[in-house]
């Protein structure tokens, strides 16, 4: 009788998510932040393109959580409890993010009185009506989470880059 072993690395499809939705995510924050002011031709533009990668990035976030508890994912790399249970907490944060931002950001919108409308594709999402009680409570969930995420991200890049550099073990190789 064979035991099966969990692979060392992540699957190419598992790879291809992660990257995907780290240049979507990226892309969003420069959005916003470059976006420029009210009126402007260039805040129609970066506007456009933030809600383009926010969108993208919750439906790759629907398909990448399929494919986790699908394909599931390699063993954990041997190391101290607390570090593995550090893992795990950031990394489930990162999924809530990943579901919850765009979904605040739609649901902001659309409190606003107005669709989440994909440019070039003329594609308009509706989720729910206006209601100015709940768009400030979103745009501040929306903006609080946008804010505490880049230290979530943050963190996240330098424990890979921690583990490859200080620990000299297989974490960051495992997702690239």
């Amino acid at each position: 009788m064979s035991m099966s072993r969990a692979p060392e690395r992540y699957s190419k499809p598992a790879v291809f998510f992660h990257w995907v939705v780290v240049v979507l995510i990226a892309l969003a924050y420069l959005a916003i932040e470059i976006r420029g002011p009210k009126g402007t031709d260039s805040r129609t533009f970066w506007t456009a393109i933030h809600f383009w990668a926010g969108t993208l990035v919750l439906s790759l976030a629907v398909l990448r959580l399929v494919w986790r508890l699908w394909a599931g994912a390699p063993a954990d790399v041997p190391g101290a409890p607390v570090l593995k249970f550090l893992a795990r907490v950031v990394h489930l944060a990162l999924y809530v993010f990943i579901f919850a931002q765009p979904l605040l950001g739609i649901l902001m919108v659309n409190t606003g009185g107005h669709p989440v409308t994909l440019a070039w594709l003329n594609l308009n999402v509706t989720l729910v009506g206006a209601d100015a009680i709940a768009r400030p409570l979103l745009k501040t969930a929306h903006v609080w989470i946008g804010n505490a995420f880049y230290w979530v991200i943050g963190l996240h890049a330098l424990a890979a880059i921690g583990h490859h550099v200080i620990f000299q073990d297989k974490t960051l190789r495992r997702m690239i």
